[in-house]
């Protein structure tokens, strides 16, 4: 069975990965202080030591606020560093799978996007991100590229958790309604990558190379953030301890940050079911799920 490099385990997107790839075979993971994108020369030895047929990269720069301000930093993992790993993977005939982000749009489309849009991030974190894209697209290896949006846990700081915990603490909450994408449960986001490898087989490179590019991979259906955070409470598995009674909308002009995000930001993900034969179930699906699982996290 290949062997496998696990970058990012300590993520909400690495963790899951960890778990659900254990029954393939030997898989090392990582993440800092054992590793640092900020200095390949680690990494470069790492890979060089465990010499992995598949790479997964779940480690990213995601402050999107804080990127504003820390732009050498964020460029330095989120696309130095996929373009390293890209080397790497085409100089040893391995395979990188790598995660992107929504942000790379502007949101200004108006209906979900297709990898046949054209990019135009808002911030530094978008444009970061899209720059990590292009570095991979930009070597000759066996690639995958999974742009998704909304990404959520109940194990990490997520979107989830906290308006479980604003739920508990406040008689009114008001969430933005002008903000649209997927939501995107961190498990079923792992268990595809897991099933692709399972498809992909023993000839994992080959595979991958026939198929590699830039993939929209998130939750099927979309809604906004007020509505998510509807469904969020009206499943909370402990309904008793809540203590709001309105959730009211907003607008993201209510609430100005550093950067600017994406109001619009769907994804089509149809490309992908063409190319592999399943989808990610509806996100309102994944919601139910991941709250039964993890009744016991609130």
């Amino acid at each position: 069975m290949p062997g496998y490099l696990l970058l990012g385990k300590f993520g909400q997107l690495g963790w899951e990965l960890r778990r659900t790839l254990a029954p393939f075979g030997e898989v090392q993971a990582l993440d800092y202080p054992e590793i640092n994108l900020m200095q390949f020369e680690g990494i470069q030895e790492i890979l060089q030591q465990a010499v992995p047929e598949v790479i997964i990269n779940a480690t990213a720069y995601t402050a999107v606020d804080r990127a504003e301000q820390e732009d050498e930093t964020a460029y330095t993992i989120n696309s130095q560093g996929p373009r390293r790993l890209a080397e790497w993977a085409s100089a040893n005939n391995s395979v990188l799978i790598h995660y992107s982000t929504d942000y790379v749009f502007d949101g200004k489309k108006g209906s979900p996007y297709t990898e046949q849009d054209q990019p135009n991030p808002l911030g530094v974190y978008g444009k970061s991100k899209l720059a990590g894209e292009e570095a991979i697209e930009a070597v000759d290896c066996a690639y995958l590229i999974f742009r998704t949006s909304w990404v959520y846990s109940l194990r990490r700081d997520s979107f989830v958790t906290k308006v479980l915990t604003w739920a508990r603490h406040q008689p009114e909450l008001r969430i933005v309604d002008d903000q649209v994408s997927n939501p995107t449960w961190c498990r079923m986001l792992a268990e595809a990558t897991a099933l692709i490898l399972a498809k992909a087989g023993k000839n994992p490179h080959g595979w991958i190379y026939e198929r590699r590019g830039v993939y929209h991979l998130a939750g099927s259906g979309f809604t906004s953030r007020l509505e998510w955070a509807r469904e969020i409470l009206r499943l909370d598995p402990h309904p008793g301890e809540q203590t709001t009674t309105a959730v009211q909308p907003a607008k993201t002009s209510d609430y100005p940050t550093p950067a600017q995000r994406p109001l619009f930001s769907a994804l089509d993900c149809g490309k992908f079911s063409e190319a592999f034969l399943f989808q990610l179930p509806e996100w309102q699906e994944a919601l139910a799920l991941a709250m039964a699982v993890n009744n016991d996290r609130f």
